[in-house]
């Protein structure tokens, strides 16, 4: 495998019972990048990233992560990956500097370099103050930086977090990103898995998952690119009943009501699409106003795991020339 090739997964499959939780699942990571995981509860994030990690064995596949085969070398990846689980998992009842002493026996850190090593991540993540405080009584945002103080106190080259800002507000969030991308600057491959749309797009690159299925990947300004459809936007009264007209139109994949418009993503076959829609609904006899307006992730998301619309994405995503192509998957086949 190629040292430009952080994580490379093949044909990935993970079941519990009958219910399959990953599904041929293909990723190829390269290094030096955030990447993303988007998709709802349910859709396989957390079992792919314990999969990767070596934490679970697959029942079907291949793995390969910074250049060691899973699951027979797991425990050689250990010591080179970083993982920050959903729920905070460090001891409650330690202080900020005994859960860092803890870690760093766990990873066999020189007892010479402990102490300016917890220093050094105490004060990048502004918890200096709080280092003799018992963990269980720091805010939300404060358990955040402290797990990510932990996770890469011994300097991993692959960093898994796993929906690290469910439980924090919107600035500790932004703060965080500023610190993942700090990590990604100095060398660190970073997947991250979040349900957040805005989180998402800050990624290099993306992968949208459903029910296991990878739907598609690439940087996000390419999947909203070729997302194949468009977005309008209708402002004007009675939205409600115009939003229920406009769901039966064969040529329409959504419609969402944000405040006093609707967001209507239309087929990119449907040619002018606003001129589309005023011939094909009421608004052809109104005074609506209608504009195209730029997609979102939102929209990228909702196309693609539109349960009429899984075939969409049928344009290869360019990325730039100096990284391994990722590419949109096509698979649309279900489990069960």
């Amino acid at each position: 495998m190629s040292e430009a090739i952080a994580i490379e997964a093949r044909g990935l499959t993970r079941r519990f019972g009958t219910y399959i939780a990953v599904n041929q699942l293909d990723l190829r990571i390269p290094r030096g990048v955030i990447y993303g995981f988007l998709g709802p509860n349910g859709s396989g994030k957390s079992t792919t990233i314990r999969l990767l990690t070596g934490l679970l064995t697959p029942n079907a596949g291949s793995v390969n992560v910074l250049g060691l085969q899973l699951p027979r070398q797991a425990d050689a990846l250990r010591r080179r990956i970083g993982y920050m689980t959903q729920k905070f998992s460090l001891y409650g009842d330690l202080t900020l500097a005994e859960n860092l002493a803890f870690i760093a026996r766990i990873y066999g850190l020189p007892h010479a370099e402990v102490k300016h090593r917890s220093d050094e991540l105490l004060d990048r993540y502004d918890l200096t103050r709080q280092r003799k405080q018992l963990a269980d009584t720091l805010s939300g945002g404060q358990r955040q930086r402290l797990a990510l103080a932990c996770a890469t106190l011994h300097q991993p080259e692959l960093l898994f977090l796993d929906e690290p800002t469910s439980a924090v507000d919107p600035e500790n969030r932004r703060d965080f990103w500023e610190k993942l991308f700090d990590l990604c600057d100095g060398g660190t491959t970073i997947l991250v898995s979040t349900h957040y749309m805005d989180e998402a797009e800050r990624c290099h690159y993306l992968a949208i998952l459903e029910t296991g299925i990878k739907r598609a990947d690439g940087t996000p300004q390419d999947l909203m690119r070729n997302m194949g459809a468009t977005v309008v936007e209708v402002l004007g009264p009675n939205l409600r009943k115009l939003k229920q007209e406009l769901l039966q139109l064969a040529g329409v994949r959504s419609v969402a009501q944000l405040g006093e418009q609707l967001r209507v993503l239309v087929n990119a076959q449907s040619g002018d699409p606003v001129a589309w829609l005023r011939a094909h609904s009421s608004l052809g006899a109104s005074a609506h106003q209608l504009a195209l307006v730029r997609p979102s992730l939102e929209d990228v998301f909702v196309t693609c795991t539109s349960n009429s619309f899984n075939n969409s994405f049928n344009n290869p995503v360019n990325t730039p020339a100096n990284t391994p192509a990722i590419n949109p998957t096509h698979n649309t086949t279900r489990p069960g």
